[in-house]
């Protein structure tokens, strides 16, 4: 497999115009819960959607650093569309497991299709003729309230060990409840997903172990043939990453004429090293998955600077608040929704050590390499 990089298809320039219009009318959605129609209609246009889909079908083929770089533009203007747009890119790539009638049917007329996905298998299916009935209730489903698409991960069958299978539906066969209620990352709209007993026929289902383990039956491009472990963190750590460096700005923008005592200078210097130091491994993340430089090793250290990376954003965007002092938390600055946004995306359950089972893996193959 080759392993040059791809040339950039446009997304780190677009992203920028898409981070401004996202700024703008970032108060609106956190009041809203939900993204502003504009706001929707920038990521679309900045080509999130289509970053990950093939050429074959006039999609973008993007590289993982200039998605990296998209997102952190975006999130400098609103963390709660960056998350957005870093799920409509991911959420592209893992609908590329779909049999080939599954990706016509989705991009068939456009690359720009919208696809919300639920990973945690939440429903149950059962097989029926030429497909699957299913059923169920997914929480926390990003861009349910203007998704074409969404792709949910259920359970096959009643056995002690079901299958894990992933089903694509339409927008208009299932529905959301508007339960998003969290204090951060208000603009997210992550609300439940209810789908009842509907049919998913054949070609819009794939095995979830063919995700996990990279192994893509209808698509020999090379950003759909990824071990999830070597990009999930990453995917899901950028948002927060990119919002850790507009809170640096926002903090910035607070402490303007104002004389900082020994112990705030010392924050702040900490605060910025540790976001710094986030980017950096993030960065090199999304460059060791574009070189495809894939081995055992190296994936397990994609995983642990993706984790790393979220508890130093998390400290260093907590540390931004201590250095600006009572200001740093008046929503007269744009500092207090930059750290409310920060610290509710870092709270994600994929980005835990014990969760992702890295410490050990990683260790294990530092220690015997």
């Amino acid at each position: 497999m080759s392993t040059d990089i791809r040339p950039e298809t446009g997304l780190r320039n677009a992203s920028e115009k898409a981070g401004s219009i996202a700024a703008k009318y970032a108060d609106a959605g956190d009041a809203q819960r939900d993204l502003t129609v504009e706001v929707v209609d920038a990521l679309r246009e900045a080509g999130f959607a289509r970053h990950f889909v093939s050429s074959r079908w006039d999609g973008g083929d993007g590289t993982f650093g200039e998605f990296v770089q998209g997102v952190f533009n975006v999130a400098e203007g609103c963390a709660s569309a960056a998350w957005c747009a870093a799920l409509l890119a991911a959420s592209a790539r893992f609908a590329s497991y779909l049999p080939e009638a599954g990706h016509r049917e989705l991009w068939g007329s456009s690359p720009d299709t919208l696809i919300a996905d639920g990973l945690i298998p939440a429903g149950k299916a059962q097989p029926v003729a030429g497909g699957h009935r299913l059923s169920g209730t997914w929480p926390y489903i990003t861009n349910v309230s203007f998704a074409d698409w969404a792709l949910l991960c259920a359970s096959v069958g009643d056995g002690p060990q079901p299958e894990l299978r992933f089903f694509a539906l339409p927008r208009g066969s299932y529905r959301a409840i508007e339960n998003w209620d969290n204090a951060g990352m208000r603009a997210t709209g992550s609300h439940s997903l209810v789908v009842e007993d509907v049919f998913v026929p054949e070609h819009l289902s794939y095995n979830r172990q063919d995700m996990v383990e990279g192994r893509n039956r209808w698509s020999s491009d090379p950003n759909h043939n990824i071990p999830y472990q070597a990009t999930g963190a990453l995917m899901l750590v950028t948002p927060g990453v990119g919002a850790a460096l507009g809170a640096v700005k926002a903090a910035v923008q607070a402490l303007k004429g104002k004389k900082l005592q020994e112990a705030s200078q010392i924050e702040l210097t900490r605060a910025v090293a540790r976001i710094d130091a986030a980017r950096l491994l993030v960065e090199q993340s999304a460059a060791t998955v574009d070189r495809r430089s894939l081995t055992p090793a190296l994936i397990a250290r994609n995983q642990r600077n993706g984790v790393f990376a979220n508890e130093e954003v998390a400290e260093g965007v907590n540390g931004l608040i201590r250095a600006a002092g009572t200001r740093g938390l008046s929503e007269s600055y744009r500092l207090e929704r930059f750290w409310r946004d920060t610290i509710s995306a870092t709270s994600h359950v994929g980005l835990r050590y014990d969760n992702t089972r890295i410490a050990a893996t990683y260790s294990a193959l530092l220690i015997d390499s």
